[in-house]
């Protein structure tokens, strides 16, 4: 679906067809609408062909007057009742006109430009509005991370109840989210760089700023998904830990329960055997109890001096 977006008294807004300075939005595009944009903006097909690829990593290059900004930005989704976080990229071509995204389904970012939620933006001025993208890529990665922290945090807490399969699926699913987004951040940071160098796009100085604090939120964003990731896979290890003790801790009192069970086991099948003049006391029925009874007590004081109980 190819949608077209232009600024109009301070607000983006959606308009029937292309005009100039406008922002061209193309997510899913159709076999005919990829070729439409070929014919109608020249737009190179290696470029496209990088822009429509899931697996492309962030990047930036430029040919002929089309520079191609390839950005990874943070999704969310919920599968099976859990929410799951992961990366996806998006295509940002600028042409001499126009801006031009392509991203292979929907996102919040590119929503919320479309939406005008995001205020002071102008389509026109496209370095502008494509650092302006970029920064609300970072703030989206910042506001995840923040999400992340807090669930694995919830998660924790019930973990230290009771350790169940599903919570610590949560944090597995946790810890991946956390190195896609550590992956991806990295690929960010080192484009933006690129960025910074003015070799692909001419910045001017409020362009400057603007991208030094896209960089600088991009950095805490990394230091960020570093510093949980590494809290994450501490938590996992010391819960593996606590799993395996406590399984030590349980066959450690099924085998002495086992040993406990099999005293009045040994003295009843003693007494219940055919033995020439018989066993000592067997015609006194309550002796067999009371001796099942001492060497219990006497095999638990045994067990609990070797803090098997």
């Amino acid at each position: 679906m190819v949608s077209y977006y232009k600024t109009v008294n301070g607000r983006i807004e959606e308009i029937p067809q292309y005009e100039p300075n406008c922002w061209v939005n193309c997510v899913a595009p159709e076999d005919d609408e990829i070729q439409s944009l070929l014919d109608d903006y020249d737009i190179p097909p290696e470029l496209l062909r990088s822009a429509l690829d899931e697996e492309e990593s962030s990047h930036i290059d430029s040919e002929d007057d089309t520079t191609l900004i390839i950005i990874d930005v943070p999704v969310v989704e919920k599968v099976s009742g859990s929410i799951t976080y992961s990366t996806m990229p998006i295509g940002i071509m600028i042409t001499k006109d126009n801006v031009i995204t392509v991203s292979l389904r929907e996102n919040t970012i590119l929503t919320e430009f479309s939406e005008g939620v995001v205020k002071n933006v102008n389509t026109a001025y496209k370095t502008h509005f494509v650092l302006h993208i970029m920064l609300r890529m970072a703030t989206k990665y910042l506001q995840y991370l923040k999400q992340i922290d807090k669930i694995s945090s919830r998660i924790e807490r019930v973990l230290r109840q009771s350790a169940k399969n599903k919570e610590l699926e949560q944090l597995l699913d946790l810890e991946k989210s956390l190195v896609y987004f550590s992956s991806s951040l990295k690929s960010d940071e080192i484009t933006l760089e690129k960025i910074m160098r003015g070799r692909y796009i001419k910045l001017y100085e409020d362009d400057q700023d603007l991208l030094e604090d896209v960089l600088i939120e991009i950095k805490q964003a990394v230091d960020m998904a570093a510093t949980y990731l590494n809290i994450l896979n501490g938590t996992m290890d010391v819960f593996a830990s606590m799993i395996s003790n406590n399984l030590n801790v349980i066959m450690k009192i099924q085998a002495s329960l086992t040993l406990l069970v099999s005293v009045p086991t040994v003295v009843s099948g003693l007494y219940g055997m055919n033995i020439i003049g018989g066993l000592p006391f067997d015609r006194i029925w309550w002796f067999p109890v009371v001796m099942s009874a001492v060497l219990m007590i006497i095999m638990y004081i045994i067990l609990k001096r070797k803090d098997m109980f």
